[in-house]
């Protein structure tokens, strides 16, 4: 077993890009003018775009809901998790008990590493009865942080119940053993995630580091090289083997 502080970090940061990434997911119903945009898969230029592009709307009508909801997730994924917080809490006042806000609001906190609020938001708006799959998604996602994990996956269960073959659902499921070290389940709910819907570049470079951790260096880089460019590719390499040594287990894996 790898067990390590570094790895749970690693593997917590990566739980976070994932919040990111799913930021409009809860409202890909009423996409609008807008659309459902990943961010988070955006080049350096064509992020700084985007978020000029969205800051404007959102300086015209701060209280579009929409435009609110994309604002604050252009502007997590530009790395500015607390200025999108403050976006989102102006619009939970302006539309209190509305679940779309509440989620955007709790992943803006989760990217603050603001836990606990994160999940007090989402009880809110959590029905019992008809409980949204993406609240369930970041309250498990919170949970995971807090080193709650057995919570955070019975979450995970009851929203792949409310939205079956939702490949975030899968990623969420494999980072959280990943974060307690069992890398071979992690793996299953990975490789489970990349055959999904919705399976995103993250997703899929998320199983070459769990394939890596576990030794696997030839296959781990195949993954990364389907996916980034070859100086990225390389770095990913460097830094699984630097979590390997790390933890002491290089004599005990085939350094292939």
């Amino acid at each position: 077993m790898l067990s390590s502080a570094r790895l749970a970090q690693s593997c917590r940061l990566l739980l976070l890009a994932g919040v990111a990434a799913l930021a409009l997911s809860a409202c890909a119903s009423n996409r609008g003018q807008l659309g459902a945009t990943d961010y988070s898969g955006l080049s350096a230029s064509q992020s700084h775009q985007t978020l000029a592009e969205l800051t404007a709307r959102y300086k015209a009508n701060p209280r579009d809901r929409g435009v609110v909801i994309h604002y604050a997730a252009a502007l997590r994924a530009a790395g500015q998790s607390e200025q999108a917080g403050a976006a989102l809490e102006q619009a939970m006042t302006a539309y209190p008990g509305n679940a779309e806000i509440a989620i955007a609001y709790a992943k803006a906190l989760t990217a603050q590493g603001r836990f606990e609020q994160a999940v007090g938001v989402l009880d809110t708006v959590i029905r019992p009865d008809a409980p949204d799959w993406n609240a369930l998604l970041v309250k498990g996602a919170a949970l995971d942080q807090m080193g709650q994990h057995a919570q955070a996956r019975a979450l995970y269960g009851q929203a792949a119940v409310m939205a079956p073959g939702e490949a975030s659902i899968e990623t969420n499921l494999g980072l959280s053993y990943a974060m307690t070290s069992d890398l071979t389940t992690a793996e299953t709910h990975l490789r489970r995630a990349v055959q999904m819907r919705g399976a995103s570049s993250q997703a899929r470079q998320n199983l070459a580091l769990v394939v890596g951790l576990q030794g696997r260096f030839n296959e781990s880089r195949a993954l990364y090289a389907a996916e980034l460019p070859p100086e990225q590719v390389e770095a990913n390499m460097a830094y699984v083997r630097a979590l390997l040594t790390q933890q002491n287990r290089w004599d005990l894996i085939d350094k292939s």
